[in-house]
Protein backbone atom coordinates (compact mmCIF):
# COMPACT_ATOMS: atom_id res chain seq x y z
CA UNK A 1 0.00 0.00 0.00
CA UNK A 2 0.97 3.45 -1.04
CA UNK A 3 2.49 5.49 1.68
CA UNK A 4 0.64 9.08 1.59
CA UNK A 5 2.73 12.24 2.06
CA UNK A 6 2.13 13.56 5.62
CA UNK A 7 1.58 17.67 4.42
CA UNK A 8 -0.27 17.05 0.84
CA UNK A 9 -1.91 13.39 0.91
CA UNK A 10 -0.20 12.65 -2.21
CA UNK A 11 2.20 9.94 -2.89
CA UNK A 12 5.25 10.30 -0.94
CA UNK A 13 8.60 8.96 -1.93
CA UNK A 14 11.17 9.42 0.75
CA UNK A 15 11.13 9.26 4.55
CA UNK A 16 13.09 12.52 5.84
CA UNK A 17 16.20 11.54 7.79
CA UNK A 18 15.54 14.21 10.25
CA UNK A 19 12.33 14.17 10.93
CA UNK A 20 11.25 10.93 10.06
CA UNK A 21 8.09 12.41 7.73
CA UNK A 22 7.05 10.89 5.04
CA UNK A 23 7.08 13.15 1.99
CA UNK A 24 6.12 13.75 -2.14
CA UNK A 25 8.92 14.95 -4.05
CA UNK A 26 7.37 18.55 -4.21
CA UNK A 27 6.72 18.79 -0.58
CA UNK A 28 10.28 17.61 0.38
CA UNK A 29 11.64 20.90 -1.34
CA UNK A 30 9.00 22.75 0.19
CA UNK A 31 9.98 21.82 3.93
CA UNK A 32 13.85 21.78 3.16
CA UNK A 33 14.02 25.72 1.77
CA UNK A 34 11.45 26.72 4.43
CA UNK A 35 14.01 25.78 7.19
CA UNK A 36 16.47 27.37 5.83
CA UNK A 37 14.74 30.43 4.96
CA UNK A 38 13.56 30.61 8.61
CA UNK A 39 16.95 29.71 9.79
CA UNK A 40 18.33 32.81 7.48
CA UNK A 41 15.44 34.75 9.61
CA UNK A 42 15.62 33.96 12.75
CA UNK A 43 19.52 35.13 12.66
CA UNK A 44 19.04 37.87 11.41
CA UNK A 45 22.03 36.88 8.62
CA UNK A 46 21.75 39.19 6.11
CA UNK A 47 20.58 43.03 5.49
CA UNK A 48 19.45 44.43 2.08
CA UNK A 49 21.93 45.59 -0.25
CA UNK A 50 24.84 43.82 0.74
CA UNK A 51 27.47 41.77 -0.82
CA UNK A 52 27.66 38.08 0.07
CA UNK A 53 30.08 35.56 -1.39
CA UNK A 54 29.23 31.72 -1.47
CA UNK A 55 32.07 29.53 -0.86
CA UNK A 56 32.14 27.04 -3.76
CA UNK A 57 34.28 24.03 -3.82
CA UNK A 58 31.64 22.08 -6.33
CA UNK A 59 30.77 19.23 -3.73
CA UNK A 60 27.00 18.50 -2.50
CA UNK A 61 27.18 20.70 0.37
CA UNK A 62 28.29 24.39 -1.70
CA UNK A 63 26.48 23.17 -4.87
CA UNK A 64 23.08 23.32 -2.98
CA UNK A 65 23.90 26.48 -0.58
CA UNK A 66 24.59 28.18 -3.94
CA UNK A 67 21.15 26.87 -5.38
CA UNK A 68 19.01 27.28 -2.97
CA UNK A 69 20.54 30.86 -1.95
CA UNK A 70 19.79 32.36 -4.99
CA UNK A 71 16.04 30.98 -5.37
CA UNK A 72 15.80 32.17 -1.64
CA UNK A 73 16.84 35.63 -2.66
CA UNK A 74 14.68 35.74 -5.33
CA UNK A 75 11.84 34.43 -3.91
CA UNK A 76 11.48 36.61 -0.61
CA UNK A 77 13.52 39.46 -2.23
CA UNK A 78 16.80 39.63 0.43
CA UNK A 79 18.17 42.18 -1.62
CA UNK A 80 21.73 40.41 -1.85
CA UNK A 81 24.37 40.65 -4.71
CA UNK A 82 25.55 37.13 -4.05
CA UNK A 83 28.92 35.86 -5.56
CA UNK A 84 31.10 32.64 -6.03
CA UNK A 85 34.33 32.56 -4.23
CA UNK A 86 36.56 29.26 -4.81
CA UNK A 87 40.01 28.50 -3.34
CA UNK A 88 42.20 26.20 -5.21
CA UNK A 89 44.18 23.94 -3.13
CA UNK A 90 46.67 22.52 -5.95
CA UNK A 91 45.73 18.75 -4.99
CA UNK A 92 46.14 17.38 -8.58
CA UNK A 93 42.98 14.75 -9.44
CA UNK A 94 40.96 16.57 -6.86
CA UNK A 95 40.29 20.15 -6.72
CA UNK A 96 41.12 20.51 -10.67
CA UNK A 97 38.27 18.59 -11.35
CA UNK A 98 35.74 20.14 -8.79
CA UNK A 99 36.71 23.24 -10.29
CA UNK A 100 35.15 22.63 -13.23
CA UNK A 101 31.86 22.29 -11.71
CA UNK A 102 32.50 25.37 -10.14
CA UNK A 103 33.02 26.80 -13.25
CA UNK A 104 29.26 25.00 -14.57
CA UNK A 105 27.31 26.32 -11.58
CA UNK A 106 28.65 29.86 -12.29
CA UNK A 107 27.31 29.40 -15.57
CA UNK A 108 24.61 27.66 -14.69
CA UNK A 109 23.50 30.13 -11.76
CA UNK A 110 24.62 33.10 -13.82
CA UNK A 111 26.90 34.32 -10.85
CA UNK A 112 30.42 35.99 -10.78
CA UNK A 113 33.21 33.66 -10.09
CA UNK A 114 36.36 34.31 -8.04
CA UNK A 115 39.33 31.68 -7.57
CA UNK A 116 42.12 31.91 -5.45
CA UNK A 117 44.90 29.91 -5.26
CA UNK A 118 47.38 28.45 -2.29
CA UNK A 119 50.55 28.81 -4.95
CA UNK A 120 49.21 32.62 -5.45
CA UNK A 121 49.15 33.17 -2.02
CA UNK A 122 51.66 31.55 -0.21
CA UNK A 123 53.72 29.91 -2.66
CA UNK A 124 53.06 26.61 -1.88
CA UNK A 125 50.04 23.86 -3.39
CA UNK A 126 49.08 21.16 -1.29
CA UNK A 127 51.04 18.63 -3.62
CA UNK A 128 54.04 20.66 -2.42
CA UNK A 129 53.00 20.67 0.87
CA UNK A 130 51.93 16.69 1.71
CA UNK A 131 55.48 16.32 0.10
CA UNK A 132 57.15 17.92 3.11
CA UNK A 133 54.60 16.73 6.39
CA UNK A 134 53.47 13.41 5.00
CA UNK A 135 49.83 12.28 4.74
CA UNK A 136 49.60 12.43 8.69
CA UNK A 137 49.07 16.24 9.01
CA UNK A 138 48.33 17.45 6.34
CA UNK A 139 44.56 18.79 6.77
CA UNK A 140 45.55 21.25 9.59
CA UNK A 141 47.82 23.33 6.87
CA UNK A 142 44.73 22.88 4.50
CA UNK A 143 42.13 24.18 6.54
CA UNK A 144 44.42 27.17 8.11
CA UNK A 145 45.36 27.57 4.65
CA UNK A 146 41.54 27.70 3.18
CA UNK A 147 40.26 29.69 5.74
CA UNK A 148 42.52 32.97 5.21
CA UNK A 149 42.16 32.49 1.80
CA UNK A 150 38.65 32.80 1.74
CA UNK A 151 38.84 36.02 3.61
CA UNK A 152 42.03 37.35 0.96
CA UNK A 153 39.45 36.12 -2.15
CA UNK A 154 36.56 37.97 -0.17
CA UNK A 155 38.66 40.73 0.56
CA UNK A 156 39.36 41.08 -3.16
CA UNK A 157 35.75 41.01 -4.13
CA UNK A 158 34.75 43.66 -1.76
CA UNK A 159 32.04 41.74 -0.11
CA UNK A 160 30.23 42.02 3.09
CA UNK A 161 29.74 38.31 4.54
CA UNK A 162 30.82 34.92 3.36
CA UNK A 163 28.45 31.98 3.65
CA UNK A 164 29.89 28.19 3.83
CA UNK A 165 28.29 25.28 3.34
CA UNK A 166 28.23 23.84 6.95
CA UNK A 167 25.59 21.71 7.04
CA UNK A 168 24.98 19.98 10.83
CA UNK A 169 26.72 17.29 10.64
CA UNK A 170 29.52 19.17 10.24
CA UNK A 171 28.79 21.31 13.60
CA UNK A 172 27.87 18.47 15.75
CA UNK A 173 31.43 16.91 14.10
CA UNK A 174 33.43 19.77 15.37
CA UNK A 175 31.73 19.72 19.09
CA UNK A 176 32.91 16.20 19.35
CA UNK A 177 36.44 17.18 18.03
CA UNK A 178 36.80 20.38 20.52
CA UNK A 179 35.70 17.88 23.60
CA UNK A 180 38.04 15.29 22.79
CA UNK A 181 40.59 18.36 22.28
CA UNK A 182 39.52 19.98 25.40
CA UNK A 183 39.60 22.85 23.25
CA UNK A 184 37.44 25.32 25.47
CA UNK A 185 37.84 28.16 23.41
CA UNK A 186 36.89 27.07 19.87
CA UNK A 187 34.10 24.93 22.03
CA UNK A 188 32.37 28.07 23.03
CA UNK A 189 32.30 29.80 19.62
CA UNK A 190 32.01 26.59 16.99
CA UNK A 191 28.20 26.32 17.24
CA UNK A 192 27.94 30.11 16.33
CA UNK A 193 25.60 30.52 13.16
CA UNK A 194 28.01 33.40 12.67
CA UNK A 195 31.28 34.12 13.14
CA UNK A 196 33.73 36.64 12.83
CA UNK A 197 31.85 39.20 13.69
CA UNK A 198 34.87 41.45 15.31
CA UNK A 199 36.77 40.99 12.66
CA UNK A 200 36.33 42.21 8.72
CA UNK A 201 34.33 39.77 7.16
CA UNK A 202 31.30 37.85 9.16
CA UNK A 203 30.65 33.98 8.14
CA UNK A 204 27.61 32.60 7.50
CA UNK A 205 26.30 28.86 8.02
CA UNK A 206 22.56 28.60 6.38
CA UNK A 207 22.95 25.39 6.86
CA UNK A 208 23.29 25.15 10.85
CA UNK A 209 20.31 22.61 11.03
CA UNK A 210 20.46 21.06 7.76
CA UNK A 211 21.25 17.22 7.55
CA UNK A 212 23.78 16.22 4.97
CA UNK A 213 21.46 13.25 3.77
CA UNK A 214 18.86 15.77 3.56
CA UNK A 215 21.36 18.24 1.21
CA UNK A 216 22.29 15.19 -0.67
CA UNK A 217 18.88 14.02 -1.41
CA UNK A 218 17.74 17.57 -2.68
CA UNK A 219 20.59 17.81 -5.01
CA UNK A 220 20.01 14.38 -5.83
CA UNK A 221 15.91 15.05 -6.84
CA UNK A 222 16.51 18.24 -7.94
CA UNK A 223 19.50 16.75 -10.45
CA UNK A 224 21.87 19.37 -9.25
CA UNK A 225 25.51 19.37 -11.06
CA UNK A 226 28.17 18.47 -8.26
CA UNK A 227 31.47 17.02 -7.41
CA UNK A 228 31.19 14.02 -5.33
CA UNK A 229 34.90 12.57 -5.10
CA UNK A 230 36.40 12.63 -2.05
CA UNK A 231 39.90 14.17 -1.12
CA UNK A 232 42.72 12.21 -1.91
CA UNK A 233 44.52 12.99 1.33
CA UNK A 234 41.37 13.30 3.85
CA UNK A 235 41.12 9.52 4.78
CA UNK A 236 43.49 10.20 7.98
CA UNK A 237 41.87 13.37 9.21
CA UNK A 238 40.87 13.63 12.32
CA UNK A 239 37.52 14.60 11.61
CA UNK A 240 37.33 11.60 9.78
CA UNK A 241 36.68 9.66 12.89
CA UNK A 242 34.16 12.22 14.75
CA UNK A 243 32.40 11.82 11.63
CA UNK A 244 32.05 7.64 11.73
CA UNK A 245 30.75 8.44 15.38
CA UNK A 246 28.63 10.88 14.29
CA UNK A 247 27.02 8.17 11.56
CA UNK A 248 26.99 5.65 14.25
CA UNK A 249 25.15 7.47 16.87
CA UNK A 250 22.66 8.97 14.25
CA UNK A 251 21.81 5.04 13.51
CA UNK A 252 20.68 4.38 16.92
CA UNK A 253 19.10 8.08 17.40
CA UNK A 254 18.39 10.41 14.13
CA UNK A 255 18.07 13.76 16.76
CA UNK A 256 21.60 13.21 17.96
CA UNK A 257 22.75 15.46 15.45
CA UNK A 258 20.77 18.40 16.38
CA UNK A 259 21.14 17.34 19.74
CA UNK A 260 24.72 17.67 19.86
CA UNK A 261 24.81 21.35 18.30
CA UNK A 262 21.85 21.94 21.05
CA UNK A 263 23.71 21.03 23.70
CA UNK A 264 26.52 22.87 22.90
CA UNK A 265 24.63 26.19 22.24
CA UNK A 266 23.95 25.28 26.36
CA UNK A 267 27.58 25.07 26.97
CA UNK A 268 28.53 28.16 29.40
CA UNK A 269 32.19 28.36 30.74
CA UNK A 270 33.37 29.71 33.85
CA UNK A 271 34.23 33.63 35.01
CA UNK A 272 37.57 32.39 35.98
CA UNK A 273 38.60 30.46 33.34
CA UNK A 274 40.90 32.20 30.50
CA UNK A 275 39.94 32.17 26.95
CA UNK A 276 42.12 33.34 23.62
CA UNK A 277 41.41 37.38 23.51
CA UNK A 278 41.16 38.19 19.35
CA UNK A 279 43.74 40.35 17.96
CA UNK A 280 45.85 40.71 14.59
CA UNK A 281 48.78 38.74 13.47
CA UNK A 282 51.84 41.31 13.51
CA UNK A 283 53.05 39.82 10.42
CA UNK A 284 50.48 39.54 7.76
CA UNK A 285 47.07 41.14 10.19
CA UNK A 286 44.42 38.64 9.76
CA UNK A 287 42.28 38.13 12.49
CA UNK A 288 44.39 35.62 15.58
CA UNK A 289 44.71 34.87 19.35
CA UNK A 290 48.58 35.24 19.29
CA UNK A 291 51.03 37.59 18.15
CA UNK A 292 51.78 35.63 15.34
CA UNK A 293 49.00 33.55 13.71
CA UNK A 294 48.95 30.10 12.55
CA UNK A 295 49.20 30.35 8.91
CA UNK A 296 52.57 32.45 9.42
CA UNK A 297 53.46 30.16 11.96
CA UNK A 298 52.51 27.09 9.30
CA UNK A 299 54.45 28.75 6.29
CA UNK A 300 57.62 29.98 8.71
CA UNK A 301 58.12 26.16 8.89
CA UNK A 302 57.58 25.08 5.27
CA UNK A 303 59.63 27.88 4.43
CA UNK A 304 62.55 27.36 6.82
CA UNK A 305 62.10 23.41 6.23
CA UNK A 306 60.60 22.67 9.35
CA UNK A 307 57.30 21.34 8.40
CA UNK A 308 56.23 20.27 12.30
CA UNK A 309 56.99 23.87 13.03
CA UNK A 310 53.42 24.59 13.53
CA UNK A 311 52.17 21.21 14.30
CA UNK A 312 51.32 19.71 18.08
CA UNK A 313 53.37 21.89 20.51
CA UNK A 314 54.85 24.80 18.68
CA UNK A 315 57.24 25.57 21.45
CA UNK A 316 58.80 22.53 21.45
CA UNK A 317 59.45 22.90 17.57
CA UNK A 318 59.94 26.27 17.96
CA UNK A 319 63.07 25.44 20.55
CA UNK A 320 64.47 23.07 18.57
CA UNK A 321 64.53 25.37 15.44
CA UNK A 322 66.13 27.94 17.37
CA UNK A 323 68.95 25.65 18.70
CA UNK A 324 69.67 23.97 15.38
CA UNK A 325 69.89 27.97 13.98
CA UNK A 326 72.21 28.90 16.66
CA UNK A 327 74.09 25.70 15.57
CA UNK A 328 74.19 26.79 12.26
CA UNK A 329 75.53 30.01 13.13
CA UNK A 330 78.29 28.97 15.23
CA UNK A 331 79.58 26.49 12.63
CA UNK A 332 79.68 29.95 9.54
CA UNK A 333 81.53 31.75 12.73
CA UNK A 334 84.13 28.74 13.65
CA UNK A 335 84.90 28.38 9.86
CA UNK A 336 85.01 32.03 9.33
CA UNK A 337 87.92 31.90 12.35
CA UNK A 338 89.24 28.67 10.36
CA UNK A 339 89.69 30.93 6.72
CA UNK A 340 91.10 34.28 8.69
CA UNK A 341 93.67 31.47 10.46
CA UNK A 342 94.67 30.24 7.29
CA UNK A 343 95.30 33.46 5.84
CA UNK A 344 97.43 34.48 8.38
CA UNK A 345 99.41 31.42 7.92
CA UNK A 346 99.76 32.10 4.26
CA UNK A 347 101.28 35.16 4.91
CA UNK A 348 103.59 34.00 7.50
CA UNK A 349 104.60 31.37 4.61
CA UNK A 350 105.14 34.45 2.44
CA UNK A 351 106.85 36.70 4.57
CA UNK A 352 109.19 34.97 7.26
CA UNK A 353 109.80 37.83 9.61
CA UNK A 354 106.66 36.39 11.91
CA UNK A 355 107.80 36.34 15.62
CA UNK A 356 106.90 34.00 18.55
CA UNK A 357 104.51 36.61 19.93
CA UNK A 358 102.49 36.66 16.45
CA UNK A 359 98.86 35.55 16.43
CA UNK A 360 99.85 32.80 13.81
CA UNK A 361 101.11 30.60 16.20
CA UNK A 362 98.42 30.63 18.68
CA UNK A 363 95.87 29.86 16.05
CA UNK A 364 97.31 26.53 15.11
CA UNK A 365 94.88 25.32 18.07
CA UNK A 366 91.97 26.34 15.88
CA UNK A 367 92.83 25.07 13.06
CA UNK A 368 93.02 21.74 14.06
CA UNK A 369 89.14 21.53 15.19
CA UNK A 370 88.07 20.94 11.98
CA UNK A 371 91.02 19.73 10.17
CA UNK A 372 94.33 18.07 11.60
CA UNK A 373 96.79 19.44 9.29
CA UNK A 374 100.47 17.60 9.18
CA UNK A 375 102.48 20.25 11.85
CA UNK A 376 105.92 19.33 11.01
CA UNK A 377 104.91 20.99 7.26
CA UNK A 378 103.59 24.33 9.29
CA UNK A 379 106.57 27.16 8.57
CA UNK A 380 106.80 28.77 12.12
Amino acid sequence: MPISCSICDGKAILKRPKTGDALCKECFYYAFEEEIHKTIIDAKLFTSGETVAIGASGGKDSTVLAYTMKELNQRYNYGLDLVLLSVDEGITGYRDDSLETVKRNQIQYDLPLKIVSYEDLYGWSMDSIVKQIGLKNNCTFCGVFRRQALDRGAMMMKVDKIVTGHNADDIAETVIMNVLRGDIGRLRRCTAITTGTDGALPRCKPFKYTYEKEIVMYAYFKKLDYFSTECIYSPNAYRGFARAYIKDVEKIRPSAIIDIIHSGESLSVKKDVRLPVQGTCERCGYMSSNPVCKACVLLEGLNRGLPRLGIGKTHKERRKADEAEKAKKAAENLNSEDQKSCDNSSDQSNNRTCVSSCQCSTDISKLTLNSKPDVSKLDF
